[in-house]
């Protein structure tokens, strides 16, 4: 038995695999984002369309997103926030991060879902992403030629900028 891609811990066969073959549905909108993921990683993208909400899935485009599953090595996911989602629930919310290697390169694909339940069944309906927070410098930054703030006396460049 193999771990599951979603990162449950659960051995696959257990975990994700009934959901994606339809064996099962998904009992939360965290279920189903993870199996979502699992769709990825194991490049079962049409998956991907069919717990798509019906009424998003003439905007899918299903070869696009099996070139990205391909074509990227899926490394971690990490659930960073669950809202509402549960199995009485109509509506869910999840925020993760999915970390995929794509040409040598290690992309963070950070993002917040929605999820709706219909008839009993959960659906992805759409994902907005989380874009980075700019970071800002508390202090002023220092010049190669100023004097270094250490207190030496010496220009920072000879000193502390070493």
């Amino acid at each position: 038995m193999t771990q599951c891609f979603c990162g449950s811990g659960q051995p696959f066969e257990t975990c994700c695999q009934p959901i994606l073959d339809g064996a099962e549905a998904a009992k939360t909108a965290e279920a189903l984002m993870r199996a979502r993921y699992t769709a990825f990683a194991a490049r079962r993208t049409e998956f991907l369309h069919e717990s798509l909400h019906p009424e998003h899935r003439q905007d899918h485009d299903l070869a696009a997103t099996r070139r990205w599953a391909e074509n990227s090595e899926w490394l971690n996911l990490d659930v960073l926030d669950v809202q509402d989602g549960a199995a009485d629930d109509e509506q869910g919310t999840v925020e993760f991060i999915a970390t995929y290697k794509e040409r040598g390169v290690i992309h963070p694909h950070h993002e917040v879902s929605q999820f709706q339940r219909v008839d009993g069944a959960w659906y992805f309906v759409e994902g907005r992403l989380v874009m980075p927070k700019t970071e800002t410098r508390g202090q002023p930054k220092v010049g190669r030629n100023e004097p270094c703030p250490c207190g030496s006396g010496k220009k920072y460049k000879k000193c502390c900028g070493r």
